[in-house]
């Protein structure tokens, strides 16, 4: 299985700079939020390994909320993201990335503090990369390449079915399927389609795989009669929080909404970008790490074929601590208009959303962690709106496609590699195509 990874560059804007800097960033789209692939500055389209990027100012909107704990509040400084997931190693990408377009990814760094004509811009990127405490992706080790070669394969299988039963009926799915093998296997010897094998997994990294899944289990299974004493008191102490933590959930503005509506729906998909603080004082900090923990793991090991629980219209998210676990930040790339993307995750998995977002300042109040919190529609939309912030910058390899696009395009490839055992098997595949 290909390995992937991610980066994310985070630097303060240089004092006087944001202006300027908003608007080279503009300079690099084809419409408010969407990137050009072909931009003179990062063609994002020219790298065959990268599946989403994205540039946008990172502003704390929310950073007085924590007044009300009566707690001085810290302002936080304007500062450029620069994200995105690829297949491959970030430092092999960055390398490449710096090889084909440094001028332009120097023109916009300079806008940042401590860059200048001689800094050592790759070096300077890795010293400014933050890792994420947990990373969701959709379907691991599908590749961008692999992406495009089943879009083809898919396309070029309808106009061909379509053939088929025009001259032979439908009548026997098996001879169909025989054909389409039979098409498949010329147009791919005439160079026409190309289907690339999978990376095979390393007998070493089925290992370290296997590893990780069990390790938290066990070492669960050690400490339980500790966590179980410990129970009583960290559920008292959670329920005095959860009473007195205060809501903090103003209507945004028109003209904010209307600001974040210019950097939507310009494609079947949507990136998502918010910020904001974490509950001051060790107990919530424990459990914000704790959760995300459980989220990554969950999603190396469990929700990584194509759904997160219940929600299959993410491609993928991320979750990163800031400001010495302070502050955390949320991107997502989704499937379908904002609204929706809220509705999903409030419908099928409220109580996730609570485990790791109720202990961020103003959160709908909950009750034992999981409870309340989401399941206040009008609330948390509220609370997640005001926290928001509008990508200026936004690149997906694959405009146009879903998440279930390219999932039913993987079936559509297997059940031609590997026939469907039984007529039914085989007419329902038939209906993907």
């Amino acid at each position: 299985m290909t390995q992937q990874d991610t980066f994310f560059i985070l630097a303060p804007v240089a004092e006087g700079r944001a202006e300027e800097l908003e608007s080279l960033l503009l300079g690099m789209t084809l419409k408010p939020g969407l990137a050009d692939p072909e931009n003179a500055l990062v063609p994002f389209g020219r790298f065959d390994q990268l599946h989403v990027a994205r540039f946008f100012l990172v502003e704390a909107n929310t950073w007085r909320d924590i007044e009300a704990y009566g707690q001085e509040p810290q302002p936080y400084p304007m500062q450029l993201a620069f994200l995105g997931d690829v297949d491959g190693d970030r430092q092999t990408f960055l390398k490449e990335l710096m090889v084909h377009c440094a001028d332009g990814l120097m023109e916009v760094f300079s806008h940042c503090e401590g860059v200048d004509q001689g800094t050592d811009l790759l070096r300077w990127m890795e010293d400014h990369n933050v890792r994420e405490s947990a990373n969701y992706i959709n379907t691991r080790g599908r590749t961008v390449r692999q992406v495009h070669e089943e879009a083809a394969l898919a396309a070029a299988l309808h106009d061909e079915l379509a053939n088929v039963v025009n001259a032979r009926g439908s009548a026997d799915p098996f001879e169909i399927h025989e054909r389409l093998v039979d098409y498949v296997r010329r147009e791919r010897a005439s160079g026409v389609l190309h289907l690339t094998p999978p990376a095979r997994t390393t007998l070493r990294e089925r290992l370290a795989n296997w590893i990780d899944l069990i390790s938290l289990p066990l070492i669960l299974l050690m400490i339980s009669p500790l966590l179980l004493l410990a129970l009583p008191f960290f559920v008292i102490r959670l329920r005095m929080h959860e009473r007195s933590d205060p809501e903090i959930l103003p209507r945004p503005a028109d003209a904010r909404i209307a600001d974040l509506g210019r950097y939507e729906d310009h494609d079947v998909t949507n990136p998502f970008s918010a910020f904001g603080d974490v509950k001051p004082g060790p107990f919530r900090r424990m459990i914000a790490t704790a959760a995300l923990y459980l989220v990554n793991y969950s999603a190396r090991h469990i929700f990584g074929r194509g759904y997160l629980t219940r929600v299959q219209t993410i491609h993928f998210a991320r979750w990163v601590f800031l400001d010495g676990k302070r502050r955390v930040m949320f991107c997502s790339n989704y499937d379908g208009a904002v609204e929706s993307y809220m509705d999903d995750f409030v419908n099928k998995v409220a109580w996730g959303l609570n485990l790791v977002f109720s202990n961020g300042v103003g959160y709908p109040s909950t009750r034992f962690l999981i409870k309340g919190g989401a399941e206040q529609e009008d609330k948390f939309k509220r609370y997640l709106r005001n926290r928001q912030l509008p990508t200026q910058v936004w690149y997906k390899a694959y405009p146009g496609l879903t998440a279930r696009d390219m999932a039913r395009n993987s079936e559509i490839r297997k059940g031609l590699e590997r026939r469907p055992d039984g007529a039914k098997a085989l007419r329902n595949w038939l209906s993907k195509i």
